[in-house]
């Protein structure tokens, strides 16, 4: 034999035989070779199969056929082929390459005899490595997609353009209710109409399908109420293939449980856990009503507003314990249910303060349902074998002229009943504007106010903030402190409402924020890594050059932004919704913590905290203090931990004071805490002492108010 063009040719053929032979092998497109009948030995190969095998000429042509395909079926067949020259054979079977790798082959045996007699079997591949790696591969690609989709939480559907089906899940089934999981089977296009029975409005959800079919390259999300009760989300996309649709992809997700969830929360967040009565958010919500001015109707009417206050309540449970007082204030409403028209609206504030909402009342009808209260609660209440008598303090204001905002409505009432109380208590006041009362005694405390920030009287206290389960420090809470040479101790809770009213709450807040930043600045160079926070008011936080005022007091102390934390009240996130969001995206660009301060004693839903860029909620004393026997402080604080945590948010809680407070804290999951349990506020010195000796502060942000907290 040769190397050249007769390649594997047995030199005992004829030349013009050898050559036919060859150019015949050569011709064909797939890999051949040829067998002699007789010897049963490889007599021609040609380059085809050389490369498929990966072997020179000299190791294939004079060797049995056996040697160059040796499956069981091969076998076989050249056994039978000794006796029966006709055998003939067409399958699928593996070759081995040189290098010891597969080669897959369509392969045929045709006996072929020539004029001269002679007798061979053709053998022809044809390889099908290629095609048989690529399906592995695709079926590779095809099990771990399928396995992705199963692990999925939502139900996954798949259909050409017309609709008909691909694939699913199993989780898409178990939605839908689909018996077995495998009614419908790729390609068929009922199964929209099993879908179309179990939605609620099944003939409008199949107009929507056929919009979304028709549209290709449309994407939607859509709302699906189902037959029995249950929500579903449903997000429809377009599958593309090299930029042309071939179908539709359809995600499904149950929102059922998670929407049954935020009713829940905003149940507990707008009535009273232990009275059932509508609570303060209620309250202000059904006042906004009253108030809002709906366009081409007549002027909006008066009403009034009661705020009572049951007087030495405290007393009760001191005396006959929180169970007793728990009875009493259900009995309160009970009967105060009887003060109130249709339309009126009665709410528990907190503690032992309720409102009365009198729809349409002037003067005289307010002034008659406060007798009506009065005389209601007169009657003695009689638990077991004790009785003994409740009274109540009230203060009235009245719409327009007390308030044209929930807040100020209410703050009105509340000072007329603080009035009550200062006067001896068991009566009712109407509110009067402030200028007629005490105006000179506001313009001198307005003056020793801004005095006492030009002669640096103004000083701020810290503290601490701790993890629940660890009691480490991981920051502190800046609170403004003020001692007049004259007055002495002044407290916040009295000279802050009067600098937000005259604005100068502008200046103060400034100050307090560049000395509480200043101060984190200087025990940071002491290595002591302490995040500090300010409260911002409503008002400073609308000035233009906010966000320009604390980048400057970052740079000017050379202070991480990560180490300052700015708490805003939930009024801030009601006004000029949208240039409040810019103005936080910027706060947030800077590197600041954004937190929200009291919560639950205002008025936001859960869509303002979903978009504004927090990282923080702040429980309010209000419904600390009562932990853990009020039920209605235990559902309000355990429904504000539980949306935070959905929110991805922290929760920290102020004003606790005792173990139990602490305790049941930590086990409804709330993170943070502070209160006199742990330390009072302290001197910036007494701080670091207190501190020191704790080594594992962490870098996180803390709440606080900007010096409007007391502590």
């Amino acid at each position: 034999m040769n190397g050249g063009r007769e390649v594997g040719l047995d030199r005992s053929r004829t030349p013009s035989a050898s050559s036919l032979i060859t150019a015949f092998l050569e011709g064909l497109p797939d890999p051949a070779w040829l067998v002699d009948g007789p010897t049963v030995s490889v007599c021609a190969v040609n380059r085809s199969a050389l490369r498929l095998l990966g072997l020179k000429p000299d190791l294939a042509v004079g060797q049995p056929p056996l040697s160059l395909c040796d499956s069981l079926e091969d076998q076989a067949f050249w056994q039978g082929a000794a006796t029966d020259p006709q055998a003939r054979i067409r399958s699928d079977t593996v070759l081995m390459h040189s290098d010891g790798q597969p080669r897959w082959v369509s392969r045929s045996i045709t006996p072929v005899h020539t004029p001269d007699g002679s007798r061979y079997w053709l053998v022809l591949l044809h390889d099908q490595t290629r095609r048989r790696r690529a399906e592995a591969e695709r079926e590779s690609l095809l099990a771990e997609l399928r396995a992705t989709l199963e692990s999925t939480a939502d139900g996954i559907l798949v259909v050409d353009l017309a609709g008909r089906v691909r694939s699913f899940n199993r989780r898409f089934a178990k939605l839908w209710g689909l018996a077995g999981g495998l009614l419908h089977e790729p390609g068929d296009a009922g199964l929209w109409l099993s879908l179309q029975r179990v939605v609620r409005d099944g003939e409008q959800y199949r107009l929507r399908i056929e919009a979304l079919l028709d549209s290709p390259l449309m994407r939607s999300s859509d709302v699906l109420q189902l037959a029995d009760g249950r929500v579903l989300e449903q997000v429809s996309l377009p599958q593309l293939s090299r930029g042309e649709p071939i179908g539709r992809v359809f995600s499904f997700r149950d929102l059922s449980e998670k929407l049954a969830a935020h009713q829940r929360i905003e149940e507990l967040g707008r009535s009273d856990a232990l009275t059932g009565a509508p609570n303060r958010r209620a309250l202000a919500d059904r006042m906004v009503q009253q108030m809002t001015q709906v366009p081409g109707a007549p002027a909006l009417p008066a009403f009034a507003l009661l705020h009572l206050d049951l007087d030495r309540f405290k007393q009760i449970n001191d005396t006959l314990g929180h169970t007793y007082g728990d009875r009493v204030l259900r009995d309160v409403v009970e009967r105060l249910r009887g003060a109130v028209g249709p339309h009126d609206t009665l709410a528990r504030l907190g503690g032992d303060e309720f409102a009365i909402l009198l729809d349409g009342a002037q003067t005289a009808e307010a002034e008659a349902a406060a007798r009506r209260v009065q005389q209601l609660l007169a009657e003695p209440f009689t638990f077991d074998t004790l009785s003994f008598t409740v009274t109540v303090s009230c203060g009235i204001a009245l719409y327009p002229g007390d308030g044209s905002t929930p807040d100020e409505l209410m703050a009105s009432a509340e000072r007329a009943m603080h009035w009550v109380k200062e006067g001896g208590r068991a009566g009712f006041r109407f509110h009067v504007p402030r200028k007629e009362v005490d105006l000179l005694s506001r313009m001198r405390l307005d003056h020793d106010m801004r005095q006492a920030l030009a002669e640096g009287r103004f000083r701020l206290h810290y503290q601490p903030q701790v993890e629940l389960g660890s009691d480490r420090v991981i920051g502190a809470e800046a609170l403004i402190r003020w001692r007049d040479p004259q007055r002495g101790e002044i407290s916040p809770a009295e000279f802050i409402p009067l600098a937000e009213e005259s604005g100068f709450v502008v200046a103060i807040g400034d100050w307090v924020l560049k000395e509480a930043v200043a101060q984190a600045a200087r025990w940071l160079a002491r290595g002591l890594r302490m995040p500090v926070a300010v409260n911002v008011s409503a008002l400073q936080f609308q000035q233009p050059h906010f966000v320009d005022t604390v980048a400057a007091a970052l740079r000017d102390a050379m202070l991480p932004a990560s180490l300052l934390e700015l708490e805003l009240t939930e009024g801030v996130l009601m006004r000029d919704t949208e240039e409040g969001l810019r103005r936080m995206h910027a706060l947030a660009a800077l590197g600041v913590t954004l937190s929200i301060d009291d919560f639950g004693t205002g008025y936001s839903s859960l869509g303002y905290l979903k978009r504004f860029p927090i990282q923080r909620l702040k429980i309010d004393r209000s419904f600390v203090q009562g932990l853990p026997g009020d039920p209605s402080d235990v559902g309000i604080a355990n429904a504000i931990v539980q949306m935070g945590r959905a929110l991805g948010l922290q929760v920290i809680a102020e004003g606790v004071e005792t173990e139990a407070q602490r305790d049941f804290l930590a086990q409804a999951g709330c993170h943070e805490f502070q209160g006199y349990l742990f330390a009072r506020p302290l001197r910036p010195d007494e701080f670091e002492q207190r501190v020191r000796p704790r080594r594992h502060v962490v870098d996180s942000p803390v709440s606080g108010w900007l010096g409007l907290a007391s502590g």
